[in-house]
């Protein structure tokens, strides 16, 4: 009994005094939806890397773009190589701050706004996006949903397809972090 007590404490102090949370493996959705008129477009990516620091509440993620996942391969094909050019510009990368204090010491769920820069498509821009973070037990979850205009970072759309392709698209993330345990 006096060892299960000293093992709970021992992994309830680990969790309170993380600093460095990473993904969790199989917890993590990058997705963006496209509406138009001629139809719908819509892909998720379930393979980012993020850290995230709760003393300097920075916050890192690398998507890589190749890894979005559509309903079907020819949607696929034509995002990969006519509009975000991958082999030319694999990843998307986002380095920012929440802006706000949170306690990551109590259980419960905080709106914030997240400031950074997003290099996406060979273009850096900055970008401030309205978020929640919420922690229960050990785990930080990051959810967000935002705009991007696809001309902001020159992806271009050839004329005889604007009504397939939204000028702006809806971005959400969706990210479960547990603290970081070095292997």
């Amino acid at each position: 009994m006096k060892k299960t007590i000293i093992l709970i404490a021992l992994v309830f102090s680990v969790g309170v005094k993380a600093q460095i949370f990473t993904a969790k493996s199989g917890e993590t959705s990058i997705s963006f939806f496209s509406e138009a008129p001629l139809e719908n477009i819509e892909a998720v990516n379930k393979s980012a890397s993020v850290v995230f620091k709760t003393t300097t509440n920075d916050i890192q993620m690398s998507i890589s773009v190749q890894n979005f996942k559509f309903k079907n391969a020819l949607m696929e094909e034509h995002f990969n190589e006519n509009y975000m050019e991958t082999t030319k510009f694999p990843k998307c990368v986002f380095k920012g701050k929440i802006n706000e204090t949170v306690d990551y010491t109590k259980d419960g769920e905080q709106k914030v706004t997240i400031t950074g820069k997003m290099e996406l498509h060979g273009v850096t821009k900055d970008v401030t996006i309205d978020g929640t973070v919420s922690k229960t037990g050990n785990d930080l979850k990051l959810y967000s949903k935002f705009k991007v205009k696809v001309s902001d970072y020159n992806i271009k759309v050839p004329s005889m397809y604007v009504k397939n392709i939204a000028e702006v698209v809806d971005v959400m993330f969706n990210v479960v972090l547990e603290p970081y345990q070095k292997k």
